[in-house]
């Protein structure tokens, strides 16, 4: 399970990687997004590399698992705040403003459940 862990982890940075390189490869040719709504789309993904990424792994799968999911609830949450302040199409919104209330609700959920299952240190 930890091996699948990694692997989860390893595809965000993946995806957090192409979309920093895109960015910055951008910048280099003189196309500096100016877009505030991918720049907040992209802070949401790097301020969930970071948490990821500080994160040490344990020998309980579900720990593992939940600790991870957080920050990536977080950082759907972030995206999708983004879109409801910046986009226009309306099925979008309404799957962005979905994805904002089942992620919170998840997120209470992991988070009550990490209450009974952190470690005591």
């Amino acid at each position: 399970m930890i091996t699948h862990i990694c692997r989860i982890v390893a595809m965000i940075v993946l995806v957090i990687a192409t979309a920093v390189q895109s960015q910055e490869q951008n910048v280099h040719k003189g196309k500096a997004p100016t877009n505030a709504d991918w720049k907040e789309l992209t802070a949401s993904m790097e301020k969930m590399h970071a948490a990821v990424t500080s994160i040490h792994a344990s020998e309980d799968s579900d720990l593992n698992f939940v600790r991870i999911m957080l920050p990536h609830h977080e950082a759907a949450i972030d995206m999708a705040r983004a879109e409801l302040k910046y986009g226009n199409d309306p099925h979008i919104r309404r799957l962005a403003q979905e994805i904002v209330t089942d992620q919170q609700s998840e997120i209470e959920l992991m988070q009550l459940w990490l209450k009974g299952h952190e470690p005591h240190k």
